[in-house]
């Protein structure tokens, strides 16, 4: 259990698997089910949540409302959650651009890390040398989305081309004993370098300019980006911006059959060559080179490999790489047509708007939120949750009908207890103790994963945070929710 249940807290429930959401848990976890678990009050609900999903918050500007709450959710405490968010400023011609993203590592942690921390970097480095040499193009949104997946499509060949320019390209390995690779990729510079070739993460990156006038998403694997809209006063417009790069989706398998029409075991049970079920990521080397590169380089990497067998089994399928894609699905999107037809929608229901009298939220989550929210549905549980948000109203507000509710920061202040956003986003320090009374949290992205949990049924968001298991029995769940 979590170690935020007091001792001697009475264990007064039992939960079954299918009492748990999403996929990861089933009646073949073994023979424990049903399993004990702690109903907590309201107060230690929101404690619990704190201490697991360690909210953090930050505003862009506070008369405009442009906020982001950001979590990171994995109650199971013998698991490493291998999610990452991040969200940075990047300074373009002299202005503020916003960039958030969510990645989701798979395999280690050592790539993701590498994801978050320098591809904002990157793509901001690519969009202010492209507007050096291009002012003319400042204001062209099909330049941005080209430039903004060239910048990932770079970062990306760098993982593997930084080491194998150690060796003068993959021909130049048959120049080298395996005694004097191992000594080159095992020095600590170059072990950093090569050790990212090993695992991967999927990427979902949104872009805002800085007249909050456009708006851009690139996808790679299934993380899920979702504007969630106005529509009138009681409604709300929920459109999903991205597609799942994986192997549920057909259109993906159907696109590596295609690539790979003489090799029927380019893709085995919806996995490619058999082994991974993201079909777009970052890093995953061993699906994008030939597989020289990881018998001759990796493999020589220390401490070593006891066993190679199960690389084997995927690498005497890999005959013409790259299997898996770096290329981003890049989405805009003009805000300023939304507010056109947000304004013609709330003058319709409430006679006079000259702005949406309500937010618009940008929601970025890794594929744990899509699995929590595959009971009860998804456009479900987004709409419930922004009536919530949107319902609150501030104690300092003296009258309802003075509230410029356009603004998040009128209905839902930032919480009292939060810390100042850290731009690295590799940050874990939760931004409340054990300690912090249990008050209802008004970070819009813990408020939306309690509503995933269960919402207002304190049982069901009691099993998932404190059920009796000694592995994960929900999969890593990372949420960004900006405002726009």
């Amino acid at each position: 259990m979590t170690t935020l249940v007091a001792p001697g807290h009475p264990v007064n429930s039992w939960a079954y698997s299918e009492d748990i959401p999403g996929s990861r848990c089933g009646p073949e976890d073994g023979p424990g089910w049903p399993r004990p678990y702690v109903v907590l009050q309201e107060e230690e609900i929101w404690r619990e949540l704190r201490f697991l999903a360690k909210p953090q918050s930050t505003q862009f500007d506070a008369a405009k409302g442009w906020r982001v709450d950001c979590v990171n959710f994995q109650p199971s405490p013998t698991t490493k959650t291998q999610d990452r968010y991040v969200v940075k400023q990047l300074e373009i011609n002299g202005k503020q651009w916003l960039l958030s993203g969510v990645f989701d590592g798979h395999l280690g942690d050592v790539t993701v890390d590498h994801v978050s921390k320098h591809l904002p970097i990157i793509v901001g480095e690519f969009l202010q040398h492209a507007f050096d040499n291009d002012r003319s193009r400042l204001n062209d949104p099909a330049f941005i989305s080209d430039c903004f997946s060239r910048s990932i499509l770079a970062f990306d060949e760098a993982i593997a081309g930084d080491v194998l320019d150690l060796f003068g390209g993959l021909e130049g390995l048959s120049n080298y004993t395996d005694r004097q690779i191992r000594d080159i990729i095992n020095y600590p510079k170059n072990y950093v370098k090569a050790r990212l070739n090993m695992y991967g993460s999927t990427a979902l990156v949104a872009l805002v300019d800085d007249t909050h006038e456009n708006l851009w998403v690139a996808n790679l694997g299934d993380c899920q980006a979702i504007l969630v809209s106005p529509k009138g006063t009681d409604d709300w417009d929920i459109r999903v911006l991205t597609d799942a790069h994986n192997g549920d989706n057909e259109a993906e398998v159907e696109r590596v059959r295609r690539e790979h029409a003489n090799e029927p075991e380019c893709v085995i049970d919806r996995r490619v060559l058999g082994a991974l079920h993201p079909f777009r990521s970052l890093g995953d080397t061993p699906f994008k080179q030939p597989p020289e590169f990881t018998r001759r380089i990796l493999f020589n990497l220390l401490p070593g490999f006891h066993d190679t067998s199960p690389w084997e089994e995927f690498l005497v399928r890999n005959r013409t790489p790259p299997y898996i894609s770096a290329q981003p699905e890049i989405t805009h999107v003009s805000l300023n047509e939304i507010d056109s037809h947000s304004t013609v929608s709330n003058a319709e229901s409430a006679s006079s708007s000259s702005s949406p009298s309500l937010p618009r939220f940008l929601i970025l989550s890794s594929d744990g939120f899509t699995d929590l929210c595959s009971n009860e549905g998804q456009q479900r549980i987004i709409s419930d949750w922004a009536h919530s948000v949107v319902s609150m109203q501030s104690a300092t507000d003296e009258s309802e009908s003075c509230i410029d509710r356009s603004n998040i920061n009128n209905i839902l202040p930032m919480s009292p207890v939060t810390s100042s956003f850290s731009q690295s986003p590799l940050s874990s320090s939760p931004t409340s103790s054990p300690s912090t009374p249990g008050y209802e949290s008004r970070n819009m992205a813990l408020r939306l994963l309690r509503r995933a949990l269960g919402g207002d049924d304190q049982a069901s968001v009691s099993r998932v945070l404190t059920l009796d298991m000694d592995v994960a029995w929900i999969d890593d769940t990372s949420i960004v929710v900006q405002t726009l």
